[in-house]
């Protein structure tokens, strides 16, 4: 999953961050309205986390914008502001959820797994599909009960397919999972993963469509 964590004070940010990636998020970091705004514009992420108080346009403004053009990606508000009609105006926005600063780095992790999991349509906390169960707490993931040890990345590339069965996602699209701005791309990478994937979960639960992707089928 990538995320884009939009937030200007560079102590909070560099924790965040480093929280976000360790646990196996491809994260984007910028710190004004503008550069959110921008980047909102150029990349489509599966998740904001986004910041009130920012240098040049406004975290409300940023999120009004990124409305307005029908961008559905769920945004958690996480803010110092902690009147209750600036929570409300923040909601009404457009915002999905709200935590307040200092928060709790726990908390924080499972608001956004909260969020992913209701972008995804599913309530339940595991994923369960074709024998293959995943748990985005624990990272663990079974095949018809038994333990399989997933690398980060390969684990960034099978989640994103479970959580949608029937969903094509492109090459481009499953790179951008697994990838940051400062990362470097490796030109064979998303089918160096899809065959690991294949060789420990089975070969039949990541498919080919031709000329456009790859999906986990529907059953």
């Amino acid at each position: 999953m990538r995320l884009l964590l939009v937030e200007d004070d560079s102590m909070i940010g560099e924790t965040v961050l480093d929280l976000l990636r360790a646990d196996h998020y491809a994260v984007d970091w910028v710190r004004d309205g503008q550069l959110a705004d921008t980047a909102l514009c150029a990349q489509d992420y599966d998740l904001v986390v986004l910041d009130l108080g920012l240098p040049t346009i406004d975290g409300l403004a940023v999120l009004s914008a990124l409305r307005a053009r029908k961008q559905r990606m769920p945004v958690l508000i996480a803010t110092a502001r902690d009147a209750v009609q600036q929570r409300v105006q923040g909601l009404d926005a457009g915002a999905d959820d709200y935590i307040l600063k200092p928060y709790d780095m726990d908390e924080l992790l499972a608001r956004i797994r909260a969020l992913l999991r209701r972008a995804s349509g599913r309530a339940e906390p595991v994923y369960e599909h074709m024998g293959v169960s995943i748990n985005p707490v624990s990272r663990e993931v079974a095949v018809d009960g038994t333990p399989v040890v997933l690398s980060a990345r390969e684990w960034a590339v099978l989640e994103p397919l479970l959580a949608r069965p029937g969903r094509v996602l492109s090459r481009s699209q499953l790179e951008e999972k697994l990838y940051g701005w400062t990362d470097e791309i490796s030109s064979n990478a998303v089918e160096v993963y899809i065959h690991g994937l294949r060789k420990k979960l089975g070969a039949g639960l990541i498919q080919n469509v031709r000329g456009v992707g790859y999906m986990v089928p529907k059953v």
